[in-house]
């Protein structure tokens, strides 16, 4: 490798069990919970996890009934948590609070609004600036750090029901060489499995080495001088709340692209699809992964910027660092053309008034190959390929 053109990305992703994405599962349980019932539901939750204590609560308005201790339990259940990963110890009290209260009248006047002449629309629940990131490295249009990442820890979480000494929380980071912007090594893997005191360390490393790393890494990527850290920090024997306080809406990057593109302003999970934060982020996507399948640029970053109450984005904006085959400007001009960007347009062409979201609180909420989820399709490439033709015929 010619060291001048090398550029190093690293990512990360955690399990199931980690304390902030058991607070991500809970708040899309309660939110799908909710569209099951009501498909027009408005949901805002968030969640936090201590020892011995979960706190639940937010806005809801909705004409669901819904059990919250049953959704709270369930997903401790689904993850496999122990009451001293709750608790501290095996023989503690978990308690929980439930603190919800309706959307506030001024956020679902903004929302629930007719424009003159324009029939029912909805107006973005807030002000935010959503980011959708595509490339071409990968089959899932992700950075390749991003897709291992996530690979790990949902192979370790896939492994946990058959191997009991295996903790539910833990975490994984992955470092990928570019040169000229290709991958072409990994050259870094940290592991940090939460386990009992039944095995030791060697054989710890051992097993994620040949179960785990050896079953998702890319062996040609794997050099002599790649880093494999396992549990670099020695024991990790407590997880969960008791060990580390968890809270909605903390893995952000987890969520979405890693390092590689830039963060909008809010979380996803626990918020219905009327909150632009997710709706539009998942737009956002669907834009990106468009233009980069109809072989515009091999990547691309989108920006759609909201405010409270207005429907129409105040802006929309394409970035393809120097890797589009026609300007962005254009690009930018036939994404307004092919998409219907409002939150009603939004919720409409994605089918997002359904309960979805569970399934997406962990291991990323794009590039999820095993999901068939709507703004993951490649469905309106040829619509901008149409448009961008257009545009140059004008010119």
């Amino acid at each position: 490798m010619n060291e001048k053109n090398i550029r190093l990305v690293t990512a990360e992703s955690v399990r199931a069990g980690h304390p902030d994405k058991f607070c991500d599962q809970v708040a899309d349980a309660i939110l799908d919970a909710h569209l099951r019932q009501d498909p027009n539901a408005r949901v805002a939750v968030e969640v936090f996890a201590t020892a011995g204590k979960i706190i639940v609560g937010g806005e809801v308005t909705s004409k669901a009934t819904v059990s919250y201790d049953k959704i709270v339990a369930g997903v401790i259940n689904r993850i496999g948590y122990t009451m001293s990963d709750l608790c501290g110890d095996s023989h503690g009290l978990l308690e929980l609070e439930v603190c919800f209260h309706e959307q506030s009248p001024d956020i679902s006047a903004a929302v629930d609004k007719t424009e003159l002449g324009a029939g029912e629309t909805l107006g973005a629940g807030d002000q935010g600036i959503m980011v959708g990131y595509a490339t071409n490295e990968t089959e899932e249009y992700l950075p390749l750090p991003v897709v291992l990442a996530h690979r790990i820890c949902k192979r370790l979480d896939e492994l946990k029901p058959e191997n009991p000494w295996m903790g539910a929380d833990g975490k994984a980071q992955v470092t990928v060489a570019y040169e000229n912007d290709v991958p072409v090594a990994v050259t870094a893997v940290v592991v940090s499995l939460q386990h009992n005191a039944e095995i030791d360390h060697k054989g710890i490393r051992r097993f994620i080495g040949k179960e785990v790393l050896g079953k998702v890494l890319p062996r040609e990527l794997l050099k002599e001088d790649t880093r494999i850290l396992i549990n670099p920090s020695g024991k990790f024997a407590l997880g969960g709340p008791a060990a580390d306080t968890g809270l909605t809406g903390r893995k952000l990057a987890v969520d979405q692209y890693g390092p590689v593109a830039h963060i909008g302003g809010g979380a996803l999970s626990g918020k219905d699809p009327t909150k632009v934060d997710r709706s539009g982020a998942y737009a956002a996507r669907w834009v990106a992964k468009n233009i980069v399948a109809a072989g515009m640029a091999k990547r691309c970053e989108v920006q759609i910027a909201y405010a409270i109450g207005k429907s129409e984005p105040v802006s929309v904006m394409v970035d393809t660092f120097g890797t589009g085959v026609i300007s962005d400007s254009r690009i930018e001009a036939a994404v307004k053309a092919v998409f219907d960007l409002t939150p009603a347009g939004i919720i409409r062409d994605l089918k997002l008034n359904r309960p979805i979201y569970s399934k997406l609180a962990c291991y990323g909420h794009f590039g999820r190959t095993e999901l068939e989820l709507p703004w993951e399709k490649i469905n309106r490439k040829y619509e901008l390929l149409s448009a961008a033709l257009k545009q140059s015929v004008r010119q």
